[in-house]
């Protein structure tokens, strides 16, 4: 495996962690048993899980974007999708969270990370498209 299937492959993960992470933090915001400041506790999940899991698909679209491939195509389209479902299910979970916890990081952080999972998606389809170019021999 090449190094760019790899990075697809912890993109991938910190994709699924992510959505895990925000997806239980909501699910403990319907019923919290503690105080908890959710605004802070969201930009860490952020900067723990989905930011290096962008940046690391930038960089394997980067390295592999001359001769495209298949599976490094499909595995960053599955980080996107993985995403997009799981800020669709957190979304679904905001009107169950108490109203002392709706902050505008809450409401807005599945509906941000939905619209980002698009682009995402695009570059792993991009990646499918692309034909290996031949090379040019010269004699």
């Amino acid at each position: 495996m090449a190094v760019e299937k790899y990075l697809a492959v912890a993109s991938l993960g910190l994709f699924i962690m992510f959505s895990a992470e925000i997806i239980t933090f909501y699910t403990f915001l319907t019923a919290p048993v503690i105080e908890v400041e959710p605004e802070p506790q969201i930009l860490m999940y952020i900067s723990i899980g989905v930011a290096p899991a962008m940046c690391i698909a930038g960089t394997v679209f980067i390295l592999s974007k001359r001769y495209g491939s298949k599976p490094v195509g499909s595995i960053i389209i599955a980080g996107g999708v993985v995403l997009l479902i799981g800020m669709f299910y957190a979304h679904t979970l905001i009107p169950k969270i108490d109203k002392n916890y709706l902050v505008f990081a809450v409401t807005t952080v599945p509906q941000l990370f939905m619209a980002v999972s698009i682009p995402i998606m695009a570059t792993g389809a991009f990646l499918l498209r692309t034909k290996k170019r031949p090379i040019k021999e010269y004699f």
